[in-house]
């Protein structure tokens, strides 16, 4: 069976370096992306220059609108799905609850929790047994901060993933005798740029005295975590959140 990944948010960051390291592992790839084309298709050229099977797909997984043509555009120009990675995911300025406002909190729930679902379901359509499917892996990328809960600084944010840590661990025993296992990776402190969004580009500076390995992660090594869980060498895991989190 071919093995075809969809990343969402996979023009930088941890769903880049999935991307590449999928495709280096014979995956052809639909990069998902919602605003930067140009990166996404930078990815797709290098991917294809090196001899693999790639496209870039515009879409907001908080719409379901959006969830549905990433899905039939890769139906169409690559087949039927067998790997999701629901990494897309955001947060905002630093800030305590007292002063967060409803219009973000929805903005950061709709893309981290409903995006997630929207993809899941999408992705289990195709993979199921249940549907005439052959099977698959479903990895979502959720956060150490949804054990730590991220207190002034994004609450929002942390409380998302722990919903993508339910989501994981109930997902999996509804579709595990389907043939599809479900697993999450919970990162640490990660050298990307999304650190910039919430205001502090610099703030693995800050914390990385209180990693126990004394450094911030990469995001390869994010990455690697998830081609595990997607491969056959993960055959038995389902339901795992595994940590990539220097110790932390």
């Amino acid at each position: 069976m071919e093995k075809i990944m969809i990343v969402t948010g996979g023009s930088r960051g941890i769903g880049a370096a999935t991307a590449y390291l999928a495709a280096e592992r014979g995956y052809a790839v639909c990069v998902n992306y919602r605003r930067d084309r140009s990166s996404a298709m930078k990815i797709v050229e290098k991917i294809e220059g090196e001899g693999g099977r790639a496209i870039a797909v515009a879409a907001d997984v908080s719409s379901e609108k959006d969830v549905l043509a990433l899905f039939k555009a890769t139906d169409e120009q690559l087949g039927m799905v067998t790997v999701l990675v629901n990494n897309a995911g955001i947060l905002e300025q630093q800030m305590r609850l007292e002063n967060m406002a409803a219009d973000r909190l929805q903005r950061i729930f709709a893309v981290n929790i409903t995006g997630a679902f929207l993809c899941a379901r999408e992705a289990i359509k195709r993979m199921s047994a249940k549907h005439g499917g052959m099977g698959g892996a479903i990895v979502n990328v959720s956060s150490i901060a949804s054990r730590l809960g991220s207190p002034g600084e994004y609450i929002d944010y942390a409380a998302s993933k722990g919903a993508i840590d339910t989501l994981t661990m109930g997902l999996a025993k509804e579709v595990a005798a389907e043939g599809i296992r479900v697993n999450a990776v919970r990162p640490g402190f990660i050298d990307t740029d999304i650190h910039a969004s919430g205001g502090e580009p610099d703030r693995l500076d800050r914390i990385k005295a209180s990693i126990p390995m004394k450094r911030g992660g990469e995001a390869i090594e994010v990455a690697r975590g998830i081609l595990w869980l997607a491969s056959d060498e993960a055959s038995y895991t389902t339901g795992s959140l595994v940590e990539i989190a220097g110790g932390r």
